[in-house]
């Protein structure tokens, strides 16, 4: 399988990765690490325009609406459910045009 630059490795922990960045903060606690993933997240670089790269920013955006709360949250549901609606609707008219082909 081919890397690419910035691709993720389950062995390259991102507390091991930002050890610079870090240095003064407890490697133990909880917001260091938070803070770890975050840079993480930051500067993580994945294909565009890959199926891989796709499904990997729709798995950032869940991980993202997950942790969103309030106003956040809301409005993540309200674009999930917008673009399920949108698919529906599609779903709907092409099972309309099929029928009326076959039967009509």
């Amino acid at each position: 399988m081919a890397t690419f630059p910035g691709a993720e490795r389950p062995d390259d922990e991102p507390e091991k990765r930002f050890a610079d960045d870090l240095i003064g903060l407890d490697p133990a606690d909880p917001e260091a690490k938070a803070f770890a993933e975050h840079l993480d997240r930051m500067e993580r670089e994945r294909p565009g325009y890959t199926v891989e790269g796709y499904l990997a920013g729709v798995a950032d955006f869940a991980d993202s609406a997950n942790r969103a709360s309030g106003e956040q949250r809301l409005v993540a549901v309200l674009v999930v459910g917008l673009i399920l609606l949108g698919v529906l609707i599609s779903v709907w008219f092409g099972l309309g045009e099929i029928i009326a082909v076959l039967f009509g």
